[in-house]
């Protein structure tokens, strides 16, 4: 797979402007600050390593590609490929808002969309952005669970453009753990990180149900796989086997 190089995007979020209360206004203001300033703080203090699976992309800016991912791990990811303009779905909800403003000042493009609403709005525009040899990111299982089960729209997305499904992990030294659905995952400051990406999954354009739930139960799996390889070898990096990458 080639590296393309394609013209500046716009960070700004698409889609129609929400109307906020004055209140959740200011909330959705100083949210999206303090989550830009606490993911490039803490972000630029861990220690990485990266492995890449045989069959998996030449980098971590390899393009373009759907990278798949578990919404616990939302804070690494999007300090590791910040700076990208990676495309990222982000839902109509008060918490899609303020993690799309989050990522926005990343420089990802969001796109606002979910799969119970704006489906097809987010599918065409991550259609687009790929075309214009630009990568688009899923939280598999976001934007509300149940985690760790795979939804379907990354497998449609690689089929209708041909490009890769590259699934990743992040895995984080003794992290801090949100109480909420996915247990989202804050690093401790100068912990380690060890990031693992899967080997690239194709799925065709003329594939029937059948072969489209194949390609789903492969997504699947290798998302468990790169987690289950990550979180087992995060305590070595910076080891010979995974010696420190400069992010």
């Amino acid at each position: 797979m080639s590296t393309v190089t394609t013209p500046p995007v716009s960070a700004e979020p698409t889609g129609k402007t929400q109307g906020w209360t004055l209140r959740q206004s200011f909330l959705l203001w100083l949210i999206a600050w303090f989550g830009y300033l606490a993911i490039r703080l803490i972000g630029r203090t861990l220690r990485y390593a990266v492995h890449i699976e045989e069959g998996g992309p030449e980098k971590l800016s390899t393009r373009p590609t759907v990278l798949c991912f578990w919404h616990c791990g939302i804070f690494p990811a999007s300090y590791v490929f910040r700076n990208q303009q990676i495309g990222v779905i982000s839902s109509y909800s008060f918490d899609g808002e303020y993690t799309s403003r989050i990522i926005a000042k990343l420089n990802y493009v969001p796109i606002k969309g979910s799969s119970s609403k704006g489906a097809v709005r987010a599918l065409l525009e991550s259609r687009r952005l790929l075309q214009q040899g630009n990568t688009v990111g899923f939280t598999s299982d976001g934007p509300r669970g149940p985690a760790f089960i795979a939804k379907p729209g990354p497998v449609l997305l690689a089929s209708k453009t041909g490009v890769p499904l590259v699934p990743f992990h992040i895995a984080l030294e003794d992290p801090w753990r949100l109480p909420s659905w996915d247990r989202l995952m804050i690093p401790k400051p100068f912990s380690k990180a060890l990031v693992c990406l899967g080997r690239q999954i194709l799925a065709s354009p003329d594939a029937d149900d059948t072969q489209m739930q194949a390609v789903q139960a492969e997504l699947q799996a290798a998302l468990e796989r790169v987690r289950d390889f990550a979180e087992a070898h995060v305590q070595e990096v910076g080891t010979a086997e995974f010696p420190l990458h400069r992010l």
